[in-house]
């Protein structure tokens, strides 16, 4: 019996099957595994573990991958999955969306070193047990702000 080979379509322009993405400045280089949003979610997700006091070694072992594989995420040089990133954001306490907060506006979020210091003064006070150590730390923290700069 003769088959009738169906007739081979053309991708539709702009279409993922295209190669050329509706985003171009999300588009990485032919070849390359990652891309801008890739940067931009590993960065998220490095934001997040030093938020929370963890290594890369320990969100590694939370997650059920590498040390290695880890770093790669965090770099944006590998993908990660959907179901990947699920459990990151479900180990980390987030939302999903969270990792993508920030991605319309361009390029991967890097912390300048203000907004590094910021995040480890917020984990190590919420580390403080004794209320009244957190209450003067507060209270010192303020006469601080006030203080007149010199």
């Amino acid at each position: 019996m003769n088959e009738i080979a169906p007739p081979r379509l053309a991708p539709v322009p702009g279409s993922p099957l295209s190669g050329a993405s509706a985003r171009p400045e999300l588009r990485g280089r032919p070849g390359q595994r990652a891309n801008a949003a890739d940067r931009h979610v590993g960065a998220r997700i490095r934001e997040r573990r030093v938020m929370l006091g963890l290594s890369q070694q320990q969100l590694a072992q939370m997650i059920g991958v590498t040390y290695q594989q880890a770093h790669k995420y965090e770099r944006g040089l590998n993908r990660i999955s959907a179901g990947r990133l699920y459990e990151i954001a479900q180990v980390m306490g987030v939302p999903v969306s969270w990792f993508f907060e920030g991605l319309a506006g361009g390029g991967a979020h890097d912390m300048n070193p203000q907004q590094r210091l910021s995040l480890e003064l917020a984990r190590n006070f919420a580390l403080i047990e004794n209320d009244q150590h957190r209450q003067a730390l507060s209270a010192m923290a303020r006469a601080l702000a006030s203080a007149p700069q010199g």
